[in-house]
């Protein structure tokens, strides 16, 4: 059901930033912070505010994660009318990312301004008196979603740069301004509380009426305590981990536990259900960013105009009898070839134009003519039965951040780590056989990793399966990194690749290449030291 939440587009006055004292003195027509908390309505806009940034995808560039989560991975490639076509990306795609990134400039500040975002609403939210609107459940739950975004963005930072600086108040003066980087053990610690205190003041997804729907819920913390977990556990360098590894995978099998008890999620019956408009905040949507229709958008002004979504026409084919976007994010052949033989996922994932193709050389990319179908709107089976926008770039379609599916596999994992090898299967196979999937329950199956078919050991087929499930959704590239094995996953894949992909790929060099550089605007700012090898 698509939901009705209204996330706001501006901002209550000296909400974001302040950059000199003068910013602390009353200004004639403007509202003091002191005088806008006042009421409960405040406290409700002050954190639908803190929502929007997550639907920011355009600055002075188009950044959606996707570009990093799917195209840096071996799952796709940039796309576009040619490789000079979001130059940024293209650089990143094929390691040869500088400081002057425009894209990772612009993801890094939007994170940012979700993190201030959310310290305004934690430094006012908990001193505010109860009303008739504000009560001590609903303000529990508004300072827990707080917590839960200002954690998130800095989940989107830390796996992307690494440490970044931890900005955990509201900046009013000039000399706050310039914050040293922390490292990557404190922030996972500090998201790690952000979301166990978050949890504990958060609705279940059933104690929310239908016009909340797409709120942060319980089981989206419990989520992502999860997913925070796995990361330490599996994180090659133990200096970031306060305890042990097997510690980590303990806790994310008992947050686990807990979304499972809870009955607030299932699989849907039908996979592609969740890539529709009547699925969005379905049976199986644990967190995901929401969008909405709106045929007065703009084009692409910078950030905070944001309602629909750019990532319908960024995605969908370059020809007008599949819709006429802008043909980025193409899927590999070599992801194409992993799905095993009646596995109805790759059909709901990948689009073949042949056949509608109306320019070759506008949409085929470095030999690979695929696409993302799973957020091209298309009805059915037929793909010239497309979902027509209202507004010429902005679609309606909500993006799947976090899926029931998802949590389901870590639980597997994790319990592979531990030995539990029964709970493991279990989790991997729910995820195999929902209804319209049903393919072979592990063991008993063989699968083809670049090429080459093997019979997978559980780990193996935990991984596959992830990148079964969850193809074109952004996962990818993180789960080789934390899993560190992103060098020999990379340059396995680049040998199955065309000859023009190839020609354009540099070498991936472990140590430096797993994450991006800090942008240099940001260290002319606020100087602190670069990422390794840049």
């Amino acid at each position: 059901m698509k939901n009705n939440i209204k996330y706001l587009f501006l901002f209550p006055a000296l909400a974001l930033t302040a950059c000199s004292d003068w910013l602390n003195a009353p200004q004639p027509g403007v509202t003091q912070l002191e005088d806008y908390y006042t009421s409960g309505q405040a406290a409700i806009q002050n954190v639908n505010a803190c929502y929007v940034p997550l639907q920011w995808e355009y600055n002075t560039t188009y950044c959606p994660e996707w570009f990093i989560g799917d195209v840096v991975s071996d799952d796709a490639l940039k796309g576009g009318q040619s490789t000079n076509d979001m130059a940024d990306v293209y650089d990143m795609e094929n390691w040869k990312t500088i400081a002057n990134n425009g894209l990772l400039l612009d993801f890094y500040r939007m994170q940012y301004q979700g993190v201030a975002r959310c310290n305004l609403a934690l430094e006012y939210i908990p001193a505010m008196e109860l009303d008739s609107t504000l009560t001590q459940n609903l303000k529990d739950r508004l300072i827990g979603e707080a917590k839960f975004l200002r954690a998130y963005y800095y989940f989107r930072l830390v796996r992307v740069f690494g440490g970044v600086p931890k900005i955990d108040f509201v900046i009013d003066s000039d000399t706050e301004w310039q914050q040293p980087r922390a490292t990557v053990k404190d922030l996972y610690q500090f998201m790690l509380t952000d979301l166990e205190e978050a949890q504990s003041g958060l609705w279940k997804k059933s104690e929310y009426p239908d016009t909340e729907l797409g709120r942060v819920t319980k089981g989206a913390a419990q989520a992502m305590l999860m997913k925070l977990n796995l990361y330490l556990a599996s994180d090659g360098n133990s200096n970031n981990r306060e305890k042990s590894a097997e510690d980590y995978y303990r806790a994310a099998i008992a947050w686990g536990d807990s979304i499972i008890a809870s009955g607030e999620y299932s699989l849907c019956p039908d996979y592609a259900d969740n890539f529709t408009l009547a699925g969005e905040n379905g049976q199986e949507s644990v967190f995901e960013i929401q969008y909405t229709e709106d045929p007065t958008s703009d084009y692409g002004e910078g950030a905070g105009f944001t309602r629909g979504t750019f990532t319908v026409i960024l995605t969908r084919s370059r020809s007008s009898q599949l819709g006429g976007g802008w043909g980025f994010n193409h899927p590999t052949q070599n992801l194409y070839d992993e799905y095993e033989e009646g596995d109805s996922r790759r059909d709901v994932t990948i689009l073949d134009p042949t056949g509608y193709m109306e320019n070759e050389s506008q949409e085929i990319y470095l030999g690979s003519r695929y696409l993302n179908r799973k957020y091209a709107l298309i009805n059915g089976d037929d793909p010239t039965d497309y979902y027509e926008l209202t507004h010429a770039t902005r679609g309606p379609i909500n993006n799947k951040q976090i899926r029931y599916a998802d949590v389901l596999l870590m639980y597997a994992e994790a319990a592979e780590a531990l030995g539990d090898e029964g709970n493991a299967v279990a989790k991997l196979n729910e995820v195999r056989q929902r209804q319209s999937v049903n393919l072979p329950a592990y063991p008993g199956y063989t699968i083809k990793i670049n090429g080459v078919e093997i019979t997978p050991d559980l780990r193996q087929a935990i991984r596959h399966e992830r990148r079964m499930e969850l193809a074109m959704e952004g996962h990818r590239w993180f789960d080789l990194c934390r899993w560190g094995i992103a060098k020999e996953t990379m340059d396995a894949y680049k040998e199955t690749e065309s000859k023009e992909a190839q020609d354009q790929m540099a070498a991936f060099i472990e140590g430096k290449h797993e994450l991006f550089p800090i942008p240099m605007e940001e260290i002319e700012l606020n100087p602190m030291e670069q990422n390794p090898g840049y």
